[in-house]
């Protein structure tokens, strides 16, 4: 038996073809889903519907997955430790990569980070329950989506499970801040003792999909932010000590930031050196581009994309005894590379999520989120105002999941913009039809 080809369920479906494999079924159970579609309506960084160029959840997964696709590619062509096989975890097909890059966001509620944050305070506070959109894509995967002859979730393979899992801990444990849920972690966790696992270690697919995530990151949201005008592209802008400091302050107030990764480092002389080398390419393509700024960002955007994806590679975790997928450089992994991705990231992050017109953004979908929540905590009141094949799911499922779970389900699935309908149809005055389609 293929252990990275078997499923939890593997329930039949008449309809389905025996001639097509199985990560080409679980590729086209994943893009036909609800869930994957709703993406196209989920902010990245500026709101979905902002305008017809900006990125959503959908367009950047479509770009992760095809940056992880060439990777793995590449990596079989060049890494002889992959020819092996020696392990499940240990192996690294392109397609597994590709699905698992389309699914890992599937668990962003609407309006990107500021309503996951939203959800998870108010489920904290109201019943001891977490949110966390890692955890909402296994949600989404092994309960909430149907397929035919499947009444739980996708039925993927066991190798795009473990390659989304990136975060391999039940995240109810005390003090987890990432991780899957409970009844999730259940089945992740007998896939893992199948493959013989080692203790809270990634596959080599999931540690790819998460650093081609990263790159993406790095690159995408900066192009966008270029175009919205919130990264000026001179001098003064690049130079000023306030978008260093913030900038430091950002890295060093991430969860995962590593004191190890920057011993001995001058943090703002690095951050100064990344920042004005980024501007001084720029100028430089911008010449070359005959100062045409749209094909200027584009091929910044591509250059920095090919710089970090040509250096990923394969090494030994010798603190896990494990393999480590990362920037590798002479053999050993490329920590400046690693520290100049993490730069680029909070780059974005501080000129782009910090900006004061975002800001306002976000505290309008705080207020929007929270009232939503008010609305559908309670079973009692909740179930009147809860579609149908909602209240359906939760009488089928009650003995395994709270009402409180499924009413943050229930929210968290909202696009954008069908966040704004429903609370527009609880509080704001306005017309319309009882008649007029969810």
């Amino acid at each position: 038996m293929n252990v990275r080809k078997m499923r939890l369920y593997d329930t039949e479906n008449i309809h389905s073809g025996e001639d097509r494999d199985e990560y080409e079924k679980d590729y086209a159970r994943l893009i036909q889903s609800p869930a994957f579609r709703r993406l196209q309506g989920k902010s990245q960084v500026f709101g979905a519907g902002s305008g017809d160029y900006y990125r959503t959840r959908l367009t950047h997964s479509l770009e992760v997955s095809q940056i992880a696709r060439e990777v793995a590619r590449r990596l079989l062509k060049t890494d002889p430790s992959l020819s092996l096989k020696e392990h499940p975890g240990l192996m690294i097909d392109p397609e597994v990569v590709e699905c698992a890059s389309l699914a890992h966001d599937l668990g962003h509620p609407p309006f990107g980070h500021k309503g996951e944050e939203v959800l998870d305070s108010m489920l904290r506070k109201d019943h001891g329950l977490k949110y966390e959109g890692n955890a909402q894509n296994f949600r989404i995967l092994m309960f909430l989506e149907k397929r035919a002859g499947s009444g739980s979730g996708l039925d993927l393979t066991a190798a795009v499970l473990l390659g989304i899992n990136k975060y391999p801990f039940c995240i109810d444990e005390p003090g987890r801040q990432k991780g899957v849920y409970r009844k999730e972690w259940e089945g992740i966790e007998s896939l893992r003792e199948a493959w013989g696992m080692p203790v809270g270690c990634a596959t080599l697919e999931a540690q790819l999909m998460d650093l081609c995530d990263d790159i993406a990151y790095s690159t995408h949201d900066l192009e966008d932010g270029i175009r919205a005008g919130k990264i000026q592209m001179d001098r003064r802008f690049f130079e000023d000590d306030r978008v260093v400091a913030n900038v430091i302050q950002e890295i060093t107030s991430d969860p995962s930031y590593s004191p190890a990764n920057w011993e001995g480092i001058d943090q703002a002389a690095m951050v100064k050196q990344v920042l004005i080398h980024y501007l001084e390419q720029w100028e430089i393509i911008y010449a070359e581009c005959d100062r045409e700024p749209s094909r200027t960002r584009r091929e910044m955007k591509a250059r920095w994309v090919r710089k970090f994806a040509s250096e990923v590679g394969i090494i030994d975790d010798p603190n896990k005894g494990w393999k480590k997928v990362t920037l590798v450089r002479d053999g050993k992994e490329n920590v400046e590379l690693l520290r100049t991705i993490e730069i680029l990231k909070k780059l974005a992050w501080v000129t782009l999520i910090k900006d004061f017109r975002v800001q306002r953004l976000h505290k309008r979908s705080e207020v929007m989120i929270e009232r939503l929540w008010g609305s559908f905590k309670s079973y009692e009141t909740g179930r009147l105002i809860i579609p149908p094949d909602w209240l359906e799911s939760y009488e089928a499922q009650k003995d395994k999941w709270s009402w409180e779970r499924l009413a943050a389900d229930y929210i968290s699935g909202m696009t954008d913009a069908y966040a704004e309908k429903v609370y527009a149809e609880f509080f704001a005055s306005r017309s319309g039809s009882i008649y007029e389609r969810d």
